[in-house]
């Protein structure tokens, strides 16, 4: 009962706020830069969600939303050199980027899952996968459709001897981030050869820039694979992966799989960092490569009343988060909320 009145409290407080707005601005076309607007760059992973805001948050308050996406890596660099009003990562900062921050606080605004698309021809989607599988194909261990160790998870389906073209992101990338956390969390050779970070050295494969970027190269390309916010899979009619859990169950990325996969979230820590990758054997709907995003703000700023009142919106369960759902961003987890809305107190004008 006290966490559902926490989360009406903070609906209530987000509509006041909203109709506050509405009653002083009508909605209306403005360029970057102006009073009246607010500019963001990063994620790509959360930029259908973004898209949607600023079409919806303009209409309600008259403050456009023109965000960028480039990258969770640029994203970071966007608002530690001040040339955007917020950033947006799905990796959470590293205390060296906080410093270069100089004052800023990172917010949980959107979760969702990291599918592993693929192209291959006559064969059906969900193919069944594992996290040791997948590290060896980038590791560049396992370079045929047919090998053995992809024909024994998938015995009914008579594989042809294409190549492996794994896809990676090339630039600094909050999926990739989420990807080689979770590939760190399962490989042991992974861990120790490569590792986990917005950008590492893979050992083999193609890159490509953004989200859109290595969604069109898998969706060209016959034999490839690549690991890609779910929306994208979605919006490009990609195969995506059934990933095999800790219970040992083959899961998609769906609402409930990424729902489950958050739950295992008991407590946030104060600077809001959370890692769900591979959540702990329990619950068998948990699909095992699912993250947060975050908005990064800073902490003085002269937008700071329009920064608290859009990112309210967006993790607002009655506003912003509405929109997810059709995108494959579940709703934010309760104690996630609350820890959202104490953080948002911190940015002052």
């Amino acid at each position: 009962m006290r966490r559902k009145l926490l989360v009406l409290a903070i609906a209530a407080g987000v509509s006041a706020a909203l109709v506050g707005l509405g009653a002083t601005s009508s909605p209306a076309s403005r360029a970057v830069g102006t009073a009246d607007s607010l500019s963001g760059a990063g994620s790509s992973f959360v930029a259908p969600l973004v898209s949607k805001w600023s079409v919806d948050y303009p209409a309600k308050t008259g403050v456009d939303i023109n965000y960028n996406s480039v990258g969770s890596g640029a994203g970071i660099a966007a608002i530690q050199a001040r040339t955007v009003d917020f950033g947006a990562s799905d990796a959470p900062m590293t205390p060296d980027q906080f410093s270069a921050c100089k004052g800023c606080v990172q917010i949980p605004w959107a979760l969702s899952a990291t599918s592993i698309a693929y192209n291959l021809n006559n064969v059906p989607s969900h193919l069944k996968m594992t996290g040791p599988v997948l590290a060896n194909i980038y590791l560049g261990n396992i370079k045929k459709w047919n090998d053995p160790a992809i024909q024994k998870l998938n015995p009914k389906i008579n594989f042809p001897s294409t190549a492996i073209t794994p896809v990676y992101r090339s630039d600094g990338s909050g999926t990739t981030y989420n990807f080689t956390d979770f590939l760190t969390d399962v490989s042991p050779t992974w861990k120790s050869k490569v590792g986990n970070s917005t950008q590492v050295n893979f050992p083999t494969g193609i890159g490509a820039k953004g989200s859109s970027g290595v969604a069109g190269v898998v969706s060209r390309t016959e034999g490839s694979l690549t690991y890609v916010d779910i929306a994208y899979s979605l919006k490009n009619k990609l195969k995506f992966m059934a990933m095999k859990n800790r219970s040992a169950k083959f899961v998609l990325p769906g609402l409930r799989q990424i729902k489950a996969a958050a739950d295992n979230v008991k407590k946030v820590p104060a600077g809001n960092e959370m890692h769900i990758v591979n959540p702990p054997k329990g619950d068998p709907q948990a699909y095992p490569i699912c993250t947060f995003t975050y908005v990064i703000l800073p902490t003085k700023t002269n937008k700071g009343a329009m920064l608290r009142r859009f990112v309210f919106y967006a993790v607002n369960p009655s506003q912003g988060q509405k929109f997810g759902p059709p995108l494959l961003f579940a709703p934010l987890p309760t104690r996630v909320l609350v820890a959202a809305e104490k953080t948002l107190k911190k940015v002052q004008s």
